[in-house]
């Protein structure tokens, strides 16, 4: 179908005849006749695909991966379509404004990403030209900026995530972000428990009714703010069930987790009572103010703790479901735990659980012998007739189930030693453990041969 020629300068060429019957040329320059065969050879499956409609994978491949001037001169006898030369900055200001459904704080985490890879690679980089070893660079960068690692991680996976949209529409052939590390990686420095004394302090330094609710929400519903919290409207109010309907837009695009249902927590209730009872006639939302996108909750829940007389802690909102999360998972099953905060197990586990210091005192108490109540001095007495049944059953033969309670176990314990005969002088088998026995021809120890073992 092709065929190798020479110019009169000595330059190899391919001659082929094109799907209308014409001979063409395509020039390959200065190569050896083995790169010219080879090129040969991935020519004609493609004239043989274009032909028969059906281009073979690892041909797209091939085509994907030829330099811009190679592609030009097939597209310029009409093998492939004109390639289009894509910039680093087009590509992805064009992806960002297509992708209508991401909410402002994603915008903002992939607007990030964006910037620090407009500032290394150039806005006209073409992105066909950045190899793997520019995307290790790259992030080898930020580190150097002195970014956390989870803060490295989530730009490279937002990295991997453009280029792969590239790959997908046939505009580069490969990610080079691929290989790079992008796990979630949780940041322990920065988890914080708001012990109740201190949530306390600033219930009572809000300033309103509906701050003292947001708050609340936050602290002891675990909604996350001011997503679900400037959501929530009298209608998701349940009071006869006790419950609230939690509408989470994070989760939404995710089957199953548009919403969830959360007890109204005694800790909520007064709140939400109060908030209610001021709300206005026909009002449809609970939270009726910091609805314009101007509004900052966080900074005035800063200048709250500072009026509080406490100090500003990591992730302000994001603590607050932490820390709530943490004692629902003390009280009750972690699916259950899961379910009111709308999480999974395992981002619960990797950045939301916490080992607050209420389980330190706990142990403490436990390690002191702490005088027992009254309830449970009735359950020691109970425990200590149960074991002295089983005692007089052991001393009849029968086998010992129970740890003997305190002040038992000095008295029981020599009689029931001696109740027991010395083995030291019985008669044992004196082979080892494995008792003898003549082997058969093959040397295979008998299966069916059970030994005996006397005292």
């Amino acid at each position: 179908m092709a065929s190798i020629s020479r110019d009169p300068n000595g330059r190899k060429r391919l001659l082929f005849v094109a799907e209308d019957g014409a001979r063409k040329t395509i020039r390959l320059g200065k190569s050896s006749l083995k790169q010219a065969e080879a090129f040969k050879v991935k020519l004609e499956a493609l004239i043989a695909g274009r032909l028969t409609r059906t281009i073979d994978a690892e041909t797209v491949r091939w085509i994907a991966d030829l330099c811009d001037e190679t592609h030009a001169k097939l597209a310029a006898v009409g093998l492939v379509e004109q390639r289009t030369i894509t910039t680093l900055g087009a590509f992805l200001d064009g992806y960002l404004e297509s992708r209508a459904d991401l909410k402002p704080n994603s915008i903002i985490v992939y607007g990030h990403t964006r910037r620090t890879l407009i500032k290394f690679f150039g806005c006209e980089k073409p992105l066909r030209q950045i190899e793997p070893e520019e995307a290790q660079a790259w992030r080898a960068c930020l580190t150097e900026q002195g970014l956390s690692e989870a803060t490295v991680n989530k730009r490279t996976g937002n990295a991997k995530v453009f280029f792969g949209v590239a790959v997908k529409r046939q505009l580069i052939a490969s990610n080079p972000f691929t290989e790079l590390e992008s796990k979630s990686i949780a940041n322990k420095s920065r988890q914080y428990f708001l012990e109740r004394r201190d949530a306390e302090k600033i219930l009572s330094a809000c300033p309103d009714s509906q701050w003292r609710l947001i708050f609340a929400l936050c602290r002891y519903g675990g909604l996350r703010c001011p997503s679900e919290v400037l959501g929530l409207r009298w209608c998701d109010v349940n009071w006869q069930e006790g419950r609230l309907l939690i509408h989470s837009p994070k989760t939404e695009r995710h089957e199953g987790r548009e919403s969830r249902v959360i007890p109204i927590f005694p800790e909520v209730l007064p709140y939400l009572q109060d908030v209610f009872d001021a709300a206005e006639p026909g009002t449809s939302r609970v939270i009726t103010r910091y609805h314009n996108a101007s509004q900052n909750l966080r900074t005035t829940l800063q200048k709250i703790v500072k009026r509080a007389g406490l100090k500003c802690w990591p992730r302000l909102f994001q603590n607050l479901r932490a820390s709530r999360e943490t004692e629902l998972a003390s009280q009750f099953p972690l699916h259950v735990a899961t379910a009111w905060i709308g999480n999974t197990a395992r981002i619960a586990e990797r950045h939301y659980l916490q080992v607050p210091d209420q389980f330190f005192d706990l142990a403490n108490r436990i390690e002191k012998n702490a005088e027992p109540t009254e309830q449970e001095a009735a359950q020691n007495t109970a425990h200590a007739a149960h074991f002295a049944a089983q005692y007089h059953a052991a001393l009849s033969g029968t086998e010992w189930k129970a740890n003997p309670p305190d002040g038992l176990k000095n008295a029981v314990l020599p009689l029931v030693a001696a109740a027991c005969n010395s083995v030291q002088h019985a008669r044992m088998e004196t082979k080892g453990i494995e008792p003898s026995f003549p082997r058969c021809d093959r040397g295979v120890l008998p299966l069916h041969h059970v030994p005996e073992t006397t005292l």
